[in-house]
């Protein structure tokens, strides 16, 4: 009876952490544009763009708006992996976020998600909470990038 009653009570907590997160801002897509310098490295922006001359397909935008939406699920994963000290959801989010981070230019994002990977491979690790913060830190940083207004048009 124990046990049940404590799953019962991370349930709860880890409801009540989803939702009062602190990964917001929640935005639905990116509005327009492309992200702030310095958040999203502009040669993959660039190589992204290439894939549509012109843009008329929106595959850069519709691109952003899929990678945001993942953002924002993966980052409430890692958060409730964290509450239930689940290390196997917290290395699949590192690892997600490494590879898709990186394709849409999110490179200091895809680093720390590799340091977070690596000290979870491992093992126990000095300082992986740290690591773990800094990552969600970063993500927040990339998704209120991504999702405030008036970002500039062109990397």
């Amino acid at each position: 009876m124990g046990r049940s009653v404590t799953m019962c009570a991370v349930a709860v907590a880890a409801e009540r952490v989803i939702l009062t997160s602190s990964f917001e801002p929640s935005c639905a897509a990116p509005t327009g544009g492309l992200p702030a310098a310095g958040v999203l490295d502009a040669d993959a922006l660039a190589r992204l763009s290439e894939l549509d001359p012109g843009g008329k397909a929106g595959l850069l935008e519709r691109v952003l708006s899929a990678y945001t939406q993942s953002l924002q699920r993966l980052l409430g994963q890692l958060q409730l992996a964290r509450l239930e000290a689940d290390v196997q959801a917290q290395r699949h989010v590192a690892h997600t976020l490494k590879s898709s981070s990186a394709s849409v230019g999110a490179l200091g994002l895809a680093a720390r998600c590799a340091e977070v990977e690596r000290g979870l491979r491992d093992g126990p690790a000095h300082g992986l909470d740290a690591q773990l913060d800094g990552l969600a830190l970063e993500g927040r940083r990339v998704l209120a990038a991504l999702c405030r207004p008036g970002r500039i048009v062109n990397p």
